[in-house]
Order: C-alpha cells, then structure tokens, then sequence
C-alpha cells in the first residue's frame, strides 16, 4: 500500500469508523482517487476538526437532499462523539432555511433511523 494511500485509508477509518471501510487499494479507480485526495489531503490536514469539516459537509448535503449520505454522516458523527443526538436534531433546524425546507424535510426520517440504529448499537455494546 503506498503511503499516501495508507495516511488517507486511516483518516477514512478516523471519519467513517466501520461504516465506510476503505477498500484495498487497487480494487476500484475510483476509490483510490478518492482516498489518496479527500482523505490522505483534505481532511487530514489540521487546521480544522472533523467535527467541525463534518457539519460543513452536512450543510452541503442538506443543501443537495442527499439522504443516504446524510444517514452515513449522522451516524458516523454519533459514533465518533462529535455530535448527540440533540445536536444532529439542530442541524436541521438551522439547515432548513438556507438549504430549503424541502431538502431538509427529506432529512428528518433518516435523521431518527441513524440515531435510533446508534442508540440500539450503544445499548448492545
């Protein structure tokens, strides 16, 4: 594994945990691309948290409505700690009006399915 990609698989595993494992280099173009780039330059650099990187990326997935990949961010973001479940709550209510009441009311249900699967995770644990 090259150094590049192996800084950028473990900032992966430090942002996704066990929800977004890196793939073994060279299994996809794609991946590699985006480990080597997002990952080993982007949010490893340490000018901000990865709490604070995630809240701006989940603006911007409000802002598009991507629900599946805000129900990967919110659980990634209370498996880490960065945020409680109150905290992603008040995302969407201070999201709603910049990135549109239609994006984020699609937000909602994914919202409580990824806090209810963290609850029910934490409670087995």
């Amino acid at each position: 594994m090259s150094e590049q990609y192996e800084r950028g698989a473990e900032m992966m595993r430090k942002v996704y945990g066990d929800l977004v494992p890196p793939l073994p280099e060279g299994a996809m173009a794609f991946n590699d691309a985006m480990v080597r780039s997002l990952f080993a330059e982007v949010w490893s650099r340490d000018v901000m948290s990865v709490r604070d990187r995630r809240l701006l990326l989940m603006g911007v997935i409000a802002a598009a409505g991507a629900t599946d990949v805000w129900r990967i961010q919110v659980g990634a973001a209370l498996a880490n700690g960065e945020l409680s479940a109150e905290e992603v709550r008040e995302t969407l209510v201070i999201l709603a009006p910049y990135a549109g009441y239609p994006n984020v009311a699609g937000l909602v249900l994914a919202t409580e399915e990824a806090i209810n699967n963290w609850e029910r995770s934490a409670a087995e644990s």
